[in-house]
């Protein structure tokens, strides 16, 4: 998803563009081995969704008439937090509803159509090349069956996601080491599709958060092919089990019992399938004191989430603007030391999120600074005013899909609705029967 981003935006400057990927290609939106995750539930952030029409115009109805499904993050998801459910209300937050692959395989086509593109599949990069100064000058392939062959390129973006080596690429240019953080949830999904009918659910999907008190989550999305794509995850040695009378029993332990409902009523349509997921990683190429011309890198292959809060696809959305407006402010030269800063003030906000998120819970190691407990006790109190008060929220979606800076969660206004006395509270899981129309500030 990054590589072709990247390859969309490059094709405005660039008269050719050459996408490299290890994988054959499938030529239908199916599950491929470069993409391990392909065959898991995926979220894409209403950012993410504004930045792909904004770069592939159309996309979004050309995905639902392929049976994706269009929908009002507020209004139609259940979204629970902490065990408590997000009062459903009407709002400007657009979501898509869509299987990985599909996704990608509709974004392939477009970008392949694009005026100077070309997609090589079957092909794997072994390492960059360089010139003099040590400048980025290209990249070395490798075709089964062939001998190593040099491609030139005035710019290589590295979209290689979480098993890049892009690291080990810079070390024996002479460059690096690139300074890293992690984080580790030990986390695990166990996936599993399911039919799709009318008056399965009055819901497009549902997201059931792992909370403090239970590391466990859950969600069911419509997609495509009249499925329900469901994902459950566990952390630690509380995970999913493979066999399908396990994973039923595994859902019926998530904080809340819709998910469980449902698939109580659903008929299956395959196995069972395990993920284990990687480290999450930051590497912070904007810190290095040296950086090669010619070379970005961007993708998971730059910073890899905790994919339970969905972040990574919208991310790369928002990097491939970023090398847009990078290319813009002053071509080639100096390019890679203002793209990295810049990609770092977009990761910021969603790593902190999920790093932050993931420290909640003890299993995880890391630095638990005071600042980091009081935001988290601050946004455990804020899902209980989000169960009643849809405008708090429609605030925190906003800034859970990238709209909106963290500190609108801090203004005075959502601040006041957060603290307010609430004697007796709503009940945990409390569905309201109705919904709310609210202002939103987009």
């Amino acid at each position: 998803m990054g590589g072709l981003l990247a390859a969309r935006v490059l094709s405005e400057t660039f008269g050719r563009v050459t996408v490299v990927d290890r994988d054959a290609l499938p030529g239908e939106g199916v599950p491929r081995r470069g993409v391990p995750q392909g065959h898991h539930a995926h979220g894409m952030l209403s950012r993410g969704c504004e930045v792909l029409e904004e770069l592939l115009p159309g996309l979004t109805a050309d995905l639902v008439a392929a049976g994706a499904v269009a929908c009002d993050l507020q209004g139609d998801v259940r979204w629970y937090n902490d065990g408590r459910l997000l009062r459903p209300a009407p709002s400007r937050l657009r979501g898509l509803s869509v299987s990985r692959p599909r996704l990608e395989r509709s974004l392939r086509s477009r970008v392949e159509a694009l005026a100077g593109v070309t997609i090589l599949g079957g092909c794997e990069v072994v390492e960059p090349i360089t010139g003099a100064g040590g400048a980025v000058t290209g990249v070395r392939l490798l075709r089964p069956g062939h001998r190593p062959q040099d491609m030139p390129a005035d710019l290589v973006v590295n979209a290689t996601g979480r098993g890049n080596r892009g690291a080990e690429w810079l070390r024996r240019l002479g460059y690096g080491p690139v300074p890293e953080e992690r984080v580790d949830s030990r986390l695990m999904y166990v996936s599993r599709e399911y039919r799709r009918r009318p008056g399965d659910s009055d819901a497009v999907a549902l997201i059931v958060g792992h909370g403090a008190a239970v590391p466990r989550g859950g969600v069911a999305l419509s997609a495509e092919g009249d499925r329900w794509l469901v994902t459950l995850y566990g952390m630690g040695d509380d995970v999913p089990p493979t066999d399908p009378e396990g994973y039923h029993r595994f859902a019926a332990r998530l904080p809340v019992p819709d998910l469980h409902d449902l698939l109580r009523r659903l008929e299956p349509l395959g196995a069972p399938r395990p993920m284990r997921v990687p480290v999450s990683v930051r590497r912070r190429y904007e810190r290095l004191d040296r950086l090669p011309e010619g070379y970005v890198v961007s993708g998971d292959a730059l910073c890899q989430f905790n994919p339970t809060y969905g972040q990574g696809m919208t991310v790369a959305a928002c990097e491939a603007v970023a090398l847009r407006e990078c290319l813009a402010d002053g071509g080639l030269d100096g390019l890679a030391r203002r793209f990295f800063r810049h990609a770092a003030r977009i990761i910021d906000v969603p790593w902190d999120m999920s790093a932050g998120g993931d420290l909640r819970f003890p299993s995880v190691e890391g630095r638990r600074t005071a600042r980091l407990r009081l935001l988290n006790g601050y946004l455990a109190r804020l899902h209980v005013a989000a169960e009643a008060d849809p405008v708090v929220g429609n605030a925190f979606l906003s800034v859970a899909n990238l709209q909106e800076p963290p500190r609108l969660l801090l203004s005075p206004g959502v601040l006041a609705r957060v603290l307010r006395p609430r004697p007796g509270g709503v009940p945990a899981g409390h569905r309201p029967a109705a919904r709310e129309e609210i202002p939103t500030g987009r």
